[in-house]
């Protein structure tokens, strides 16, 4: 596999300078920009993960998946494979992502509208949480692989390590809300904490949530209890 690009992310970088420019003016730093580490906030679009059996099923014997982009928490990427969701009465999502790298279980996060869009009515679960879900068909080049479960509405989340669970006063598995500016500004409460000390900080938001505040690269967005 190829290793993750040493760049340094945008949003590091803009947490860098705001510190610097507060500091030379000579103003107490706004509570995001002193917080131990940048705020990302993520529109996390439909997507799929998959077990190595899973893969082999749906792309062939011995297929591994290979990387299309790397995503911001280390080790996670967008594989270049995607398949086809099948839902009830035979409608379909194509093109679903595959992130990487394989996981032990067989999972799909998809928005409320998708859901309305297949005719399933999705429960909103941690990731992770799929006992009792909905189940699925999916298709790829090579064949089918059916999941008896595993299609949820991933709940909003934010990943964090433990200086950031401590700058913010929060435990895991606790809740937030996320203040998003801008024009179409709105307050998303119970934002799950996720915390380890490999999570850089991260807000996992979906597309129904992200369209209706609008949310752009430069939109302002806060943490708070």
């Amino acid at each position: 596999m190829v290793a993750p690009s040493p760049t340094t992310h945008r949003a590091v970088v803009e947490h860098m300078v705001r510190q610097a420019v507060y500091q030379r003016m000579g103003k107490p730093l706004p509570n995001s920009g002193s917080a131990p580490n940048p705020l990302l906030v993520n529109i996390s679009a439909r997507h799929c993960h998959l077990t190595q059996e899973a893969v082999e099923t749906l792309f062939g014997k011995g297929h591994q998946l290979t990387v299309h982009k790397w995503l911001y928490q280390d080790g996670q990427f967008a594989a270049k494979e995607t398949l086809t969701l099948i839902g009830p009465r035979s409608r379909v999502i194509s093109n679903l992502r595959i992130l990487g790298p394989c996981r032990n279980f067989n999972q799909v996060e998809l928005a409320y509208t998708d859901g309305i869009a297949l005719g399933f009515d999705l429960p909103l679960r941690i990731s992770g949480d799929i006992k009792g879900s909905l189940g699925a068909m999916l298709m790829g080049p090579e064949g089918f692989f059916e999941m008896p479960e595993g299609v949820i509405r991933a709940m909003r989340h934010v990943h964090m390590s433990p200086d950031d669970a401590k700058f913010y006063g929060v435990q895991p598995g606790g809740h937030m809300k996320l203040k998003i500016g801008g024009p179409c500004g709105i307050i998303l409460d119970q934002m799950l904490c996720r915390v380890d000390k490999s999570f850089k900080l991260e807000v996992h938001i979906d597309t129904d949530e992200g369209n209706a505040c609008n949310l752009q690269p430069e939109t302002l967005c806060e943490l708070v209890k």
